[in-house]
């Protein structure tokens, strides 16, 4: 192999492209409008990565061995907000909407503001504030 891989994205397989698109436009990213979302949608994250979301149909197309996840998730989206109080409203947001709330903010050992809610799937997605030097344990 020549030369070191570059992460590209994730791509996600949901059971409803529409409902998981609405997720993450609630978050914050910049998705079509839903008439617009069939089967398969790409959310461009910037700087060259991108998060794919597809539903079972389009997995199987290029994955005949393609198998639903079981179990829970031992990965998590990370995103990063612009500071702690932004933490702690998109959780509020998230879960005041119904979504659930898989760690309610804390004052992370690392120096961070951290929450984690799950998407409609039960993907684990995070939630950092910058990291603050002073807080670090």
């Amino acid at each position: 192999m020549n030369g070191q891989p570059v992460f590209i994205g994730v791509h996600l397989t949901v059971t409803d492209v529409r409902v998981a698109a609405a997720f993450y436009r609630s978050v914050g990213l910049a998705l079509p409008d839903s008439s617009e979302i069939g089967d398969h949608v790409e959310i461009d994250l910037g700087r060259g990565l991108h998060l794919a979301l597809s539903n079972e149909r389009v997995a199987r197309m290029y994955d005949q061995g393609w198998r639903a996840p079981f179990g829970q998730p031992a990965s998590a989206l990370q995103f990063q907000l612009e500071s702690r109080e932004a933490v702690d409203q998109i959780y509020a947001d998230l879960t005041d909407s119904g979504h659930h709330g898989h760690l309610p903010p804390i004052d992370a050992f690392w120096g961070n503001r951290y929450a984690e809610v799950d998407d409609p799937d039960g993907n684990i997605v995070g939630f950092h504030s910058p990291t603050d030097p002073t807080r670090r344990a």
